[in-house]
């Protein structure tokens, strides 16, 4: 079996999330590599998948360019990865190119046992009123469709009561709408056969499950088996317990590292367990904590610098005044000049990007 050092290892997870000094040639290319963006509210500094697509291909990317990928040249496609019964679900963008590789799955819920398709059985009616309106009126946004749900929607948590949204929900994961796109936060919706391809092959679900798995593993290198399943090939890295699983296309040779601000959300460090084994980087996303148990920061950015993740900027974004907050500064890995220097060039870079005149750094507590 063959074994990684630590160094190997990080830079084989960089160079696979285009973190070092390559850079993608464009948006399409760039979420075919990392399999999705997540779509996230959050916007302290910018949306995620904005930020996410801004770490790897630097100015020349605007969010314009996800919208019209998404609702014009539908090279991308919105996807929930699962039915969520309580809380909202995560969003995912996806490249078009990838859709046959989720659509046996989205068929296979539509017989599914269990509570969602009990709801779907009982509100018949109301789920055949939504596709007539749509088919004669879509794109829409759930305001614009009535509530006549036979049976209402149950739960403990945020969706309880929230048929039109969960009954939207459910027939997309299912493969029967999609989202044609947005009128500002507001989701339109209409049949998927008018916002998907028109010729899409669907894969076996067996077969669709290891070419996932495959795609999840190129995107990240070198992972845990539990997140990729028995895609690449098993290695073993040093200073760790564990086996893990390499893309076998993989290699560390050449790398060449450069300085990365990270969204939160980012899929380098998204993996806690291998981000502490890794990276020696202990993260956790903390916009969900009372402020009196933060560690970091409300939107605290990792910081790639070379190979090494070495801390965390917590900023936000003042757009009426036109500047970019750095509100704390955490050295996981004390910051020589040359990495501050680094550091303090991409945040004048981000506050650019983000059409904002100046960085203001808080002096420490």
């Amino acid at each position: 079996m063959r074994t990684l050092t630590r160094e190997e290892a990080r830079r084989i997870a960089i160079r696979a999330q285009w973190l070092d000094v390559s850079r993608p040639a464009n948006l399409l290319t760039l979420v075919e590599r990392l399999t999705l963006l997540q779509l996230d509210p959050t916007a302290v500094v910018a949306p995620n998948a904005d930020l996410v697509a801004w770490s790897r291909l630097g100015h020349e990317y605007r969010p314009e360019q996800l919208r019209l990928a998404l609702e014009h040249e539908r090279t991308m496609f919105e996807h929930r990865a699962q039915d969520n019964e309580i809380t909202p679900s995560i969003v995912m963008v996806r490249p078009a190119s990838h859709l046959g590789l989720y659509m046996a799955e989205m068929e296979m819920l539509r017989t599914k046992p269990g509570t969602v398709l009990t709801w779907l059985d009982a509100n018949a009616g109301f789920r055949q009123r939504v596709l007539d309106q749509l088919r004669d009126a879509g794109p829409l946004s759930s305001r614009d469709i009535p509530d006549s749900a036979e049976v209402a929607w149950v739960s403990t948590g945020w969706t309880h009561d929230r048929n039109v949204t969960q009954m939207l929900e459910f027939l997309a994961s299912r493969g029967l709408l999609a989202v044609a796109g947005r009128d500002g936060k507001q989701r339109l919706w209409d049949l998927a056969e008018r916002v998907y391809p028109s010729e899409v092959t669907v894969v076996a679900l067996d077969e669709a499950t290891r070419m996932r798995d495959e795609n999840r593993l190129r995107s990240l290198g070198v992972a845990r088996p539990r997140m990729v399943g028995d895609a690449g090939e098993t290695v073993t890295i040093e200073g760790t317990t564990k086996t893990w699983r390499l893309d076998r296309d993989a290699t560390a040779e050449g790398f060449e590292g450069r300085c990365a601000l990270l969204s939160p959300f980012d899929r380098l460090i998204h993996d806690r367990v291998r981000a502490l084994d890794l990276f020696e980087f202990d993260y956790t996303i903390e916009l969900y904590k009372p402020k009196a148990k933060r560690r970091w920061g409300y939107f605290a950015m990792p910081v790639v610098v070379g190979d090494r993740v070495v801390g965390k900027i917590d900023a936000a974004a003042n757009h009426g005044e036109k500047r970019l907050d750095v509100l704390a500064i955490h050295e996981d890995i004390a910051f020589t000049k040359k990495t501050r220097a680094a550091i303090d060039e991409q945040l004048r870079t981000l506050a650019t990007w983000l059409a904002l005149d100046t960085v203001t750094v808080a002096k420490p507590s």
